[in-house]
């Protein structure tokens, strides 16, 4: 799996080596996040009443929300870190623009 998870096009994007426990971890948040979003799409398909719907959205976006506040916690332990570690000031800049996406 972990020789799967390499291939990719390092000639054009930076890549990220996760440890295997990271890996499955995010792996299994998305499939959740997955499996809600089907579930409201049945709820849609069954004309479930709408603020059933709403609740079930919320859930997701609280769902996504912590997946992007773990993946930004490694980002930063990981790759930050060591970018800053190497003299790579450029990062932080990086680091600064991806928050400011996020907080949109």
């Amino acid at each position: 799996m972990e020789q799967e998870r390499k291939a990719g096009c390092e000639c054009c994007h930076r890549t990220k080596e996760r440890s295997d426990k990271e890996y499955k971890d995010l792996i299994h948040r998305l499939n959740r996040i997955e499996g809600q979003i089907r579930g409201i799409r049945g709820m849609v398909e069954k004309d479930v009443y709408c603020p059933e719907i709403l609740v079930q959205v919320a859930a997701v976006n609280a769902a996504l929300n912590s997946f992007n506040k773990v993946l930004l916690a490694n980002h930063i332990r990981t790759c930050v870190a060591e970018d800053i570690r190497e003299g790579k000031e450029e990062t932080i800049d990086e680091l600064v623009k991806t928050l400011q996406k996020l907080m949109k």
